[in-house]
């Protein structure tokens, strides 16, 4: 198989991460129930007559997919593979409540047409007039991982050599009621929440867009080359450490050989344990967590994996990331997991460019 490389990386998320100087700028969040993120200008980037139709994840997409096609120097890429877990939820409800409104009569279809998962990877292919293959996967949280293992098999079978990955999800007013009503986002009375050592269920809910180039070819900008993806929709905690030793085992890897591991710590106390399983696993690697950065959301991995780019980049962990104290000279190899509720578990390994 041969390699396979992230040569740009694009993220919008409740950090002002299209800034250059994000990483100096970080700043946690453990007292809110929703994050925003931190919009652009659009007017910059799309035409205001072509963005007054797009939903937030639309516009949030096309101007990060921009982002890192500028970055890797490429127009038109071979493919373009978008995950996403909720899609564009904001164009769902206005097209149901509009069936409710109108009695499920003189209906517009433009919001139902606009309301599908695709309309994401669709917008950017029309956008840059790309016919290429054009993919989309919808599987909870594990949604940017199983389009990262398409563009690699994409990458490996000669099939292209530049793909364009990505991850998005917004969020809309009735799904966060939802989601306060079930108890998937924290009552208002169990902030602030301790990331760490929550003793109470519950997240704090945010939304972002994170976009990739991945290529066969290394360059001066690489970030990082993706050595390998596992993903298991069911783990037992028990389980946990075998899933991450046979995975670095297949990588001919042992737990001292990873520099850094970032982990998906979201203060939900009932799912959380798995990290803590897996904590134990590496006494010799700097130990990060990130969602009391980015909020939890269905791909909150794309933030992680951005920000494992420039950790890579930069040979530099910041500070407000840490769980630990330890720190490497060299920052070779970084493994990152996530899950969201306990289902849907991830591995992704990162090796130096």
């Amino acid at each position: 198989m041969s390699a396979v490389y992230i040569n740009s990386a694009a993220c919008i998320s409740v950090q002002d991460t299209l800034n250059e100087n994000f990483f100096q700028n970080l700043k946690p969040e453990n007292s809110t129930q929703v994050l925003k993120a931190i919009e652009p200008n659009y007017k910059e980037f799309i035409p205001p007559a072509m963005s007054r139709r797009m939903s937030k994840t639309v516009k949030m997409s096309s101007v990060a997919s921009k982002y890192a096609l500028k970055e890797a120097g490429i127009e038109n890429p071979d493919a373009i593979i978008v995950g996403t877990g909720m899609g564009c939820s904001q164009d769902s409800e206005k097209f149901l409540k509009n069936v409710i409104d109108n009695n499920e009569e003189f209906l517009t279809p433009t919001f139902f047409i606009q309301s599908t998962h695709n309309t994401v990877a669709g917008q950017i292919a029309l956008a840059l007039q790309c016919h290429a293959y054009n993919f989309t996967y919808v599987n909870t949280s594990s949604s940017l991982e199983f389009s990262f293992l398409d563009a690699k098999l994409q990458i490996n079978d000669g099939e292209a050599d530049n793909v364009l990955v990505g991850s998005t999800d917004e969020q809309t007013d009735r799904t966060m009621e939802l989601y306060t009503l079930n108890k998937t986002i924290k009552k208002e009375e169990n902030l602030p929440v301790d990331y760490l050592n929550s003793t109470t269920e519950g997240v704090i809910w945010g939304e972002g867009s994170s976009f990739f180039v991945l290529g066969k070819d290394k360059t001066e900008n690489s970030y990082t080359q993706l050595k390998d993806i596992q993903i298991s929709s069911r783990l037992d905690i028990e389980e946990t450490q075998q899933f991450i030793t046979d995975f670095l085992a297949k990588n001919n890897l042992t737990n001292n050989d990873i520099d850094a591991v970032i982990l998906g710590f979201s203060g939900d106390k009932a799912s959380d344990v798995y990290y803590t399983k897996a904590m134990d696993l590496f006494h010799n690697s700097a130990l990060l967590y990130y969602k009391h950065l980015s909020g939890e959301f269905n791909t909150a991995s794309g933030f992680s994996t951005f920000m494992a780019c420039h950790i890579l980049r930069n040979q530099e962990i910041p500070e407000v990331m840490m769980i630990n104290t330890l720190k490497k000279e060299g920052i070779k190899n970084i493994l990152l997991y996530n899950h969201l509720g306990g289902n849907d578990h991830s591995l992704v390994l990162l090796e130096k460019a």
